[in-house]
């Protein structure tokens, strides 16, 4: 038995698409209905017949929907949802896909007073964006990790949790304050540093552009990648997970001088021993799927 009959997708880009193409696939009796805030998106969703209906309000998309999902930046959640709050279905569960959730949480039991609200996060994405970006493999093999509100029932937990494997992902029960700090760590951060590393090669006035460019060697080519994804969607994830990020970035900056440290003395052996910890890192993310163990990352472009 299918968990929802009927999915209410809100926010057509990358990964809203994907859900709407991996719904297509896995559950083809699934009635869909779209929603997004650029009208131009909405015309090519119709174009591409990404849904079944594409409507022109947030209401209208939800109005018999049984799950609802919000595939916009965390920081667009609880005006979204205040759109819709007085078209929302009683018995529909409304959901999301952003990477920060205790901001989730809180703004869309603001905006929406009794709904049944089960937060998820799929660990999955690529630089592109745009409804043409999606893609219904996205999330196999991926994490959902999923983030109830309190006083979620435990059978609207469980029936979100079908729905993300359904979609091929494997799906992890998390309390929301944990999930910002795990995800602080493992994708916040690092993007806030390749931010950072790009615009310093962009801002280094004795190397062209060009120079950067045509010399990027592996390490700066995988920074660029993730500098490329949206900044909207960032910017609101680094004011949303706050404190968490805060956090995690000075005890960065407390490591990053101690390899400093190292480098200016001299210490190989401090080096050695940090850079010989992490390759046990890479190896273990290797060994559970999550990235591709081929030399140089599988590129072909050498």
């Amino acid at each position: 038995m299918l968990p929802f009959a009927r999915v209410a997708i809100l926010g057509l880009g990358l990964i809203g698409s994907s859900v709407a193409r991996g719904v297509r696939a896995s559950m083809p009796s699934v009635a869909l209905s779209g929603y997004d805030a650029d009208p131009q998106v909405r015309e090519t969703a119709r174009a591409i017949d990404l849904v079944d209906d594409v409507a022109d309000t947030a209401g209208a998309a939800v109005i018999d929907a049984d799950l609802v999902i919000l595939c916009v930046p965390v920081g667009a959640m609880g005006g979204l949802a205040a759109e819709f709050a007085d078209d929302l279905p009683a018995e529909a569960i409304v959901s999301d896909v952003g990477s920060c959730k205790a901001s989730v949480v809180e703004a869309l039991t603001a905006a929406l007073p009794g709904a049944t609200i089960v937060p998820a996060h799929p660990v999955a994405g690529t630089e592109n964006s745009g409804p043409e970006a999606g893609f219904a493999a996205l999330f196999h093999k991926r994490w959902c990790i999923v983030t109830p509100a309190p006083d979620a029932p435990q059978v609207a937990v469980e029936r979100v949790s079908e729905f993300w494997r359904r979609l091929g992902a494997d799906v992890e029960i998390m309390e929301p304050e944990h999930h910002d700090r795990v995800l602080a760590v493992t994708s916040h951060l690092p993007h806030l540093i390749a931010y950072t590393i790009v615009g310093t090669a962009s801002d280094l006035e004795e190397v062209t552009s060009s120079e950067v460019i045509k010399y990027s060697a592996g390490g700066f080519r995988d920074f660029t990648r993730i500098a490329a994804s949206d900044p909207t969607m960032w910017r609101d994830v680094f004011l949303a997970n706050k404190d968490a990020v805060l956090d995690m970035l000075q005890r960065f900056s407390e490591d990053l001088s101690e390899l400093q440290r190292a480098i200016r003395w001299g210490k190989g052996d401090q080096l050695f021993e940090t850079f010989t910890r992490t390759r046990a890192v890479r190896r273990s993310i290797i060994e559970q799927g999550q990235d591709d163990a081929r030399p140089d990352f599988g590129r072909s472009d050498h």
